[in-house]
């Protein structure tokens, strides 16, 4: 699950670059910044989930 949530990040840190700096492929930012959203949500969730199973 670390991994996944890694791949995602990367990912979305990938797509938010490309996305500034090219005028083009605007939309590229708003998919990175989605999914950075959904990996922190993630990561949150799990997080939490964990502290209250130990």
């Amino acid at each position: 699950m670390n991994i996944l949530l890694i791949i995602v990040i990367v990912v979305a840190v990938i797509l938010a670059i490309t996305g500034g700096l090219v005028q083009s492929l605007n939309f590229l930012l708003w998919v990175g910044i989605i999914l950075a959203v959904i990996a922190i949500i993630a990561w949150l969730i799990r997080s939490l989930s964990g502290r209250n199973n130990v």
